[in-house]
């Protein structure tokens, strides 16, 4: 079976051309072509079943740009979602009419702003979207904020906690959406916690609604001077939980820890709690209970730390300030947060909202205790 010769010299003429991407638009049976001049189409006239000829359709494509029938091997889904797909054939893959082809553009380590420009054109979904603003030449160029704006627009309709939080946390990035989208976005996290999630990934530093530093956070900044000089990590990171914007910062992770929607947001908050501590030499098995963050959080020694070197620095910070020690074993405490820490919950359950709350209050009781530590509340 071969094309209608109508269709085979309208889609050979179009591939003889400077063709940048094309799509099919199986439910009009219509090829669509990009190019510098604009857009182009043509009209397919199956003469069988649709599905069978735009195969055939896909296969003279595929002949053409990869010098193959077999088309795109749409069984590597996996592989290609997670952007193995090699640099010098992204350009080829817009060409296939196929939206796994697209996936897999979009997914790459080497897309382009130009390539995103394409990429858009051929298949605009939030995955996609999303996939693309993970790359910072997309970020930093003309495609970012035509991205972004699509997400926010989408957004109210997006029903997955996860995608939520990955979208705002994306929006967030550079200069991609204007201040007043910012405060709109963090309002609505009054209702919906999620978004709240993704500032804490993005904007840690720089929450909308600041709060008063921690009373003690002058003197504490004072006697730390020459431990902050030195670079001492801890001394550094106790005095960015006691500023304005770290007390923002556990207000909101509080705010979170009140009202989990699902597991995914709080899976996703512990991403985003083990981010925050990144900086710290600290070091956990890979699975681990919540008393055994409490237990290692105050051990003499500290317990959890990489090497000698961060326990001198922890040392060294425990004979500053002997009298926030409190404070620091929280500091510790936090720092020492990750998503294993759910396992002993979300393994027996996979219960939501007012039962998956109470079932992780052996979990998020001691979190709070140690940020009311840490605010001195």
């Amino acid at each position: 079976m071969d094309l209608t010769p109508e269709d085979a010299l309208r889609i050979n003429v179009l591939l003889a051309s400077q063709i940048e991407a094309i799509r099919l638009d199986e439910s009009r049976m219509t090829l669509f072509a990009l190019s510098q001049k604009g857009e182009a189409k043509v009209k397919l006239n199956p003469n069988c079943r649709d599905d069978a000829y735009l195969r055939k359709v896909r296969e003279t494509l595929s002949s053409h740009v990869l010098g193959s029938p077999g088309g795109y091997p749409v069984y590597l889904k996996r592989w290609t979602r997670m952007g193995q797909a090699r640099d010098e054939v992204l350009e080829s893959l817009l060409m296939l009419g196929e939206p796994e082809a697209v996936v897999a553009v979009v997914n790459a380590t080497g897309v382009t702003d130009e390539l995103a420009r394409r990429a858009w054109w051929a298949s605009q979904t939030s995955d996609n979207a999303r996939c693309m603003l993970q790359q910072a030449a997309v970020v930093n160029g003309e495609m970012g904020p035509v991205l972004a704006d699509f997400l926010i627009e989408f957004l109210p309709f997006e029903e997955d906690a996860s995608s939520q939080i990955k979208t705002v946390s994306l929006v967030l990035q550079s200069d991609l959406v204007a201040e007043d989208v910012r405060t709109r976005l963090w309002k609505k996290g009054r209702l919906k916690n999620s978004y709240l999630v993704g500032f804490l990934q993005t904007l840690p530093d720089a929450l909308p609604e600041q709060r008063d530093a921690h009373p003690a956070y002058q003197a504490v900044a004072g006697k730390l001077s020459g431990l902050l000089a030195a670079e001492n990590p801890f001394a550094g990171q106790l005095c960015r939980l006691l500023s304005p914007a770290g007390q923002a910062y556990l207000d909101c992770v509080g705010a979170v820890l009140k009202k989990p929607s699902n597991q995914d947001v709080m899976v996703e908050l512990m991403h985003a709690m083990a981010a925050y501590s990144f900086s710290l030499p600290v070091t956990m098995p890979r699975k681990f209970h919540i008393n055994d963050v409490a237990r290692l959080s105050v051990e003499p020694g500290g317990g959890a730390l990489a090497d000698a070197d961060a326990r001198q620095y922890l040392q060294a910070l425990l004979d500053a300030l002997p009298e926030e020690e409190n404070c620091i074993h929280a500091m510790l405490f936090l720092a020492m947060l990750a998503e294993p820490i759910l396992d002993p919950v979300f393994s027996r359950t996979d219960a939501i909202g007012t039962v998956m709350r109470k079932k992780l209050q052996p979990v998020t009781e001691p979190i709070n205790e140690q940020i009311r530590i840490l605010r001195n509340a």
